[in-house]
């Protein structure tokens, strides 16, 4: 009888090689070996996705494609501030169209003069100023020639100053200052009106009513007669409408007299102010004083 051949045995498992020692008698750590997988050799030797089958058109597309949406994300970052600019310009037109339109309807026949009056005259005669002025209708209110008005007020003594004042659509305003008159001055002409300037006012044969003779030595232009212009015009009332002369020969030694038979020794014109109070409180006090000097404010002598 044959003998039955022996049962293989199990395989030995694979010792690890024993790790070479290291310069200095260290041992080397043991390595562990990996089996490598089958995919990663896979995806390394991958290859891109393919492009056959595109076009030139198809890339042109695409590229005009990416810039519309470019387009379209930066109109929607600048949006606002393109409202903001526009708001702007817009506001800048409007502005400039109406200073332009301002313009030309100012120096258009829709502003043409067709009124002047004339203001603040007392003395003198509105009307006939308003004559002399008359060249002025149909002209554009911003055309108004100020040398002609100037030229043909000039013809009028007793305006002192004027003022043009347009009122549109179509009337112009002149307002006048006339020259207040002190006194007169006489002469081989007669009696010539006279301001505190010494602007001669009107000429007459006859000394007109309520108008004091001046007898300054050196006449209008003089310092004597400044110091009678700033002198008269300082009274009251109740003085200066009885004042029948006033005398000076220099701007110290002004000399009032009244029709009542008052005189009035006034010096010059400083404090002329206090002096017209002190007056009028004497002439309160004694109505039938017939001198009074008042030369110095503050120490004044009736008689």
């Amino acid at each position: 009888m044959r003998r039955p051949a022996p049962l293989p045995t199990a395989p030995e498992e694979a010792q690890p090689a024993p790790a070479r020692p290291r310069r200095g008698g260290e041992p080397r750590e043991p390595v562990e070996l990996t089996q490598a997988s089958p995919t990663d050799d896979a995806d390394a030797t991958a290859e891109p996705e393919s492009l056959e089958g595109l076009t030139a058109r198809d890339v042109w597309r695409a590229a005009r494609a990416r810039r519309k949406r470019l387009r379209a994300e930066i109109r929607r970052f600048t949006q606002r501030s393109r409202r903001r600019r526009m708001m702007w310009l817009g506001a800048l037109g409007a502005v400039v169209l109406l200073i332009a339109g301002s313009v030309v309807a100012a120096y258009s026949p829709l502003f043409a003069v067709e009124r002047i009056t004339v203001a603040g005259t007392s003395s003198l005669d509105a009307a006939t100023v308003e004559a002399a002025l008359s060249d002025q209708i149909g002209r554009p209110l911003a055309l108004v020639d100020d040398s002609q008005v100037k030229a043909a007020l000039m013809a009028f003594p007793l305006i002192e100053t004027y003022a043009l004042e347009a009122k549109p659509p179509h009337d112009l305003t002149v307002r006048i200052v006339e020259r207040t008159p002190i006194g007169v001055v006489k002469s081989d002409a007669g009696y010539t009106l006279v301001d505190a300037a010494g602007v001669a006012l009107s000429t007459t044969e006859q000394p007109p009513e309520g108008q004091p003779v001046l007898n300054v030595e050196g006449g209008p232009g003089s310092d004597a007669f400044e110091s009678v212009g700033l002198v008269v015009r300082s009274l009251p009332a109740e003085v200066r409408t009885t004042l029948s002369e006033v005398s000076a020969s220099t701007l110290d030694d002004v000399t009032l007299k009244l029709s009542t038979g008052l005189t009035v020794v006034w010096g010059s014109a400083e404090d002329s102010v206090l002096k017209s109070a002190t007056l009028s409180s004497i002439l309160k006090a004694k109505p039938d004083a017939r001198n009074v000097d008042v030369s110095s404010a503050q120490v004044p002598v009736v008689g």
